[in-house]
């Protein structure tokens, strides 16, 4: 007869492992569906497995890996009683409790009485194998993340929306010079952030461009641009790039499920990680495309554990084994 978890966190960046530790430090056992290993940023461990040194993260003086960190985390949550499963949810059904979920497209699924989800969100990339390959090593796509490491330095900033505008305004705090390259001959960003970007004297236009490939071999040298129009080839003298033109977020299997923004964003009741459905919490950048932050993250991940933690406790038959029959599968 299939277990009934009391709680099962889906996803294992820093959002769903603080909710390990917090659940797991609750004795609630949870069973983390951590995703499939790739060498994509939704692979276990999120974009941070994917990320060189981060120096925002407190309690690191001197920094730590993105992957060390996140190996860190998940060995803290394991101490406590997390259990991992590495691999993939490809179907959920949240319509009764226990909630159901479909591991690997298996044919039997996998039960919880609570459940939080920390998906997390992709930024989306050119996809470039250069891009990739430069990723974290003069590669961003995070400027309060990385502008730091840019002092002096000349960078460019692909996109031409809100969320180019904004890292490419902030990205000159640090930089010598910041390029925007566009595809377009007008921006698409507001006009308040346009006017902004304009009158900064460090922020110059590249219109009608994209990138063909981003050079360098250990480190970001240059990009090679091409002309939409023209078709004409250049190479614009940058250390580094940052990517700005937009997040996906990981919700599609939630869809018909939980409510959603307009992007695709989880809603969650204001002050809290609850959603629409009763009993599912929601937590780090798969409901937050504000801040993004790994520790905004975490901080989510341990709210979505307590809220998730008081509602357990709140069901009369949190202790009860309520296990169905193959036909209600």
């Amino acid at each position: 007869m299939p277990r009934v978890h009391d709680i099962v966190v889906i996803g294992s960046g820093p959002a769903g492992l603080t909710a390990a530790i917090y659940t797991a430090r609750a004795n609630l056992e949870p069973l983390v569906i951590e995703g499939e290993i790739s060498s994509t940023s939704d692979q276990p461990g999120g974009q941070l497995m994917l990320t060189t040194e981060v120096e925002n993260f407190p309690g690191f003086v001197n920094g730590i890996m993105g992957p060390e960190l996140m190996g860190a985390m998940r060995a803290q949550a394991a101490r406590f009683g997390a259990e991992f499963l590495t691999a993939k949810v490809s179907k959920v059904d949240f319509s009764e409790r226990p909630f159901r979920f479909w591991i690997n497209d298996a044919q039997e699924p996998t039960l919880g009485r609570a459940v939080i989800v920390a998906t997390g969100a992709l930024s989306l990339m050119l996809g470039l194998d250069s891009e990739r390959r430069l990723l974290g090593r003069g590669v961003s796509t995070c400027a309060t993340c990385d502008g730091f490491f840019f002092g002096g330095k000349p960078i460019a900033v692909i996109g031409g929306g809100d969320s180019a505008l904004e890292e490419a305004n902030f990205l000159t705090k640090f930089a010598s010079t910041v390029t925007i390259v566009h595809r377009r001959t007008a921006l698409r960003a507001s006009k308040i952030m346009q006017d902004r970007a304009m009158r900064n004297p460090k922020i110059s236009f590249v219109w009608e461009s994209e990138v063909l490939d981003v050079l360098g071999d250990e480190k970001v040298r240059g990009l090679e641009l091409r002309n939409v129009r023209t078709g004409i080839k250049s190479t614009l003298d940058v250390d580094g790039m940052f990517v700005a033109i937009g997040h996906v977020p990981n919700t599609d299997i939630f869809a018909g499920q939980l409510d959603m923004d307009e992007a695709g964003y989880l809603i969650t009741v204001p002050e809290s990680s609850r959603t629409n459905m009763e009993g599912i919490f929601a937590a780090g950048d798969v409901q937050d495309h504000t801040y993004r932050q790994a520790i905004t993250a975490a901080g989510s991940g341990c709210m979505a554990a307590i809220d998730a933690e008081r509602w357990l406790e709140s069901q009369d038959d949190v202790a009860a084994d309520v296990i169905p029959t193959p036909s209600q599968w």
